[in-house]
């Protein structure tokens, strides 16, 4: 289906996280991988989905002049958006305690963007999860940081590992979106490509 009609680009995804890897074959896309460091700095007034979107084009910006005519640039960026904060990847187990008990019987948002680059534009799309965790224990909360490492994650937590099983009460949108692509809205946006 899809893969047939991107045949005539090659899709690149700039992205080390296996996550996003997985998704892309499970996509049933073909696809390259290209990395690149960027230091993820964003303007302090950005919120919510203006720090994903700004991420995205800066991780794609990263590749400027490098583009040949048919290749297409994924990169995408998720934060865990919560009382009025952007909570990205923990750097140590106790700012990972801090965020997870912050977020403890409580609805917080997952922004992920997606930016797709070529030689010539860059388009960025975006979408947004709501979660619920239940009244969570500082037992359970420290079994998880302990036992899981949680550090390469936005939010500090994976909705797919023990922690998601555990404490998720309630999920409003995308499941893979919280995992770090909204992987419904790439493949209708690759889909519109001619």
């Amino acid at each position: 289906m899809l893969k047939e009609k991107l045949k005539k680009y090659t899709l690149i995804l700039a992205s080390g996280s296996p996550r996003r890897q997985q998704f892309f074959k499970d996509l049933d896309l073909d696809f390259e991988i290209r990395l690149k460091e960027v230091e993820e700095i964003y303007p302090p007034e950005l919120k919510a989905a203006e720090i994903t979107d700004y991420l995205a084009v800066l991780k794609a910006n990263a590749f400027e002049g490098e583009l040949n005519a048919n290749e297409i640039l994924v990169t995408s960026d998720t934060i865990v958006w919560h009382q009025n904060k952007a909570l990205g990847k923990p750097k140590d187990a106790t700012e990972a305690f801090e965020m997870i008990k912050s977020m403890s019987n409580s609805t917080h948002e997952v922004f992920t963007s997606v930016c797709f680059k070529t030689n010539t534009a860059a388009t960025v799309i975006n979408d947004v999860t709501k979660v619920s965790f239940k009244d969570l224990s500082d037992e359970a909360i420290l079994y998880y940081i302990a036992n899981y490492k949680p550090y390469d994650k936005a939010g500090a937590y994976g909705i797919q590992e023990w922690f998601g099983f555990m404490a998720v009460t309630k999920v409003e949108g995308s499941y893979t979106n919280v995992m770090g692509l909204p992987t419904a809205k790439v493949y209708e946006y690759l889909s519109t490509l001619d």
